[in-house]
């Protein structure tokens, strides 16, 4: 059986007129209610709603990520740290029905709005032409994952809480170039996101995104900010790309982290020695050159991303042809000794600094062991939006 969708009914204009009402409680200095309160039923009967036909309601998707942020002093506080200068075209990614958009159409040059649901578009627009910005707000109703994004200066968004991960990848580890991103996140992920070595929060995600770029914590704020309320507070970081990165190809790097990170409590050596790992290894190292020429088959020594403890049934069948066991012993043992020249062998990854794992990953390739497969088509937006799921592993 299916399950409905849950969704949280709100007239339209009850919405403004709460967060009207919000404003100016917080201009006059009193403490705000609880809004976290569901609302009766009967309250959208009450209000007379000039909106018309599908429009008189909306359903706000909490399984979408559909949290708008009401809280005018946050609002300000996000649009003040942003920096944006009036030159400056903004993107913004999950606009929603505009609140933070009209303050940066204020500040800015341009916004373009990046939103998925047509109905939120209808009222965006119809806002922004109320206010009479309507030739500065570019809408685009596509998904922000699938979409190319446009030229920019900076991000400021309200980032839906499902797609965070694959989005922060897309935006440091895309083609377009940007000053900073401004993000509004589920106060977890932040968290995760700004966790250095010997964190319990320490994670592939921060190690990836902190070779590229800086990541600083803004402010907290709480659920009861948002229409409707979300379980959890959410935080807002200033991501900068860096002015200089460290020399290393990066689909080398993100591969060898995702092997690292695949049990980060776990020492290297540990991790290493597995008979899947070595093969794998085994296999990768064997391709040849950068132009994709002269690859070994992928038929004899493949071995998926599944880095579980368990071995494969079928593993030694696999490699019989291609990969002998004094072959697959000496490569081992060739791990082992890189690991041991540097005394990596008892250390964690979830211990490790950036300037650690760099210093390790060289050391691999110095001997010939490699970390990514050359055959796989290499697409920079595209490949780090689809690995940014593992990231927060």
């Amino acid at each position: 059986m299916l399950r409905k969708t849950r969704s949280t009914p709100l007239s339209l204009t009850r919405f403004i007129y709460l967060y009207q009402q919000q404003r100016a409680v917080r201009q006059l200095g009193t403490k705000p209610s609880n809004r976290c309160t569901h609302k009766n039923k009967d309250d959208d009967k009450k209000i007379h709603s000039p909106i018309k036909h599908q429009e008189d309601y909306i359903f706000f998707h909490k399984s979408k990520g559909q949290h708008i942020l009401t809280n005018q002093r946050v609002l300000d506080s996000i649009v003040r740290k942003s920096s944006i200068n009036p030159d400056d075209t903004v993107l913004e990614i999950g606009p929603g029905t505009g609140n933070l958009t009209l303050k940066l159409l204020e500040v800015s040059k341009k916004v373009h709005a990046i939103e998925i649901d047509e109905r939120m578009v209808e009222i965006l627009n119809r806002r922004a032409a109320d206010r009479g910005f309507h030739d500065r707000l570019n809408v685009i109703s596509k998904d922000a994952l699938k979409t190319e994004f446009p030229q920019f200066d900076l991000v400021v968004a309200n980032i839906p809480y499902g797609i965070s991960s694959p989005l922060v990848a897309k935006l440091v580890y895309g083609t377009k170039s940007f000053r900073s991103a401004t993000l509004l996140l589920q106060k977890e992920f932040a968290r995760r996101l700004l966790a250095g070595p010997g964190d319990s929060e320490f994670n592939r995600l921060a190690v990836n995104v902190k070779l590229v770029a800086d990541v600083e914590f803004v402010m907290d704020v709480s659920k009861r900010d948002f229409l409707p309320c979300p379980k959890v507070d959410s935080s807002v970081v200033i991501i900068r790309p860096k002015a200089e990165i460290p020399d290393v190809n990066l689909d080398e790097w993100r591969a060898f982290t995702r092997t690292c990170f695949s049990k980060k409590n776990k020492t290297l050596g540990a991790t290493f020695k597995q008979k899947k790992k070595v093969i794998e290894l085994l296999r990768l190292s064997k391709q040849k050159g950068p132009n994709n020429e002269n690859f070994v088959s992928d038929d004899g020594c493949h071995s998926g991303e599944d880095d579980d403890d368990e071995e494969a049934s079928g593993v030694d069948d696999l490699c019989s042809s291609s990969c002998s066991e004094m072959e697959m012993s000496l490569f081992k043992e060739k791990i082992i000794q890189v690991l041991k020249s540097a005394a990596f062998e008892d250390k964690r990854p979830c211990k490790l600094s950036n300037e650690e794992l760099l210093h390790l990953l060289s050391l691999f390739n110095q001997v010939g062991i490699y970390f990514h497969d050359k055959t796989v088509p290499n697409n920079a937006d595209d490949a780090a939006a689809a690995a940014a799921a593992a990231y927060s592993s």
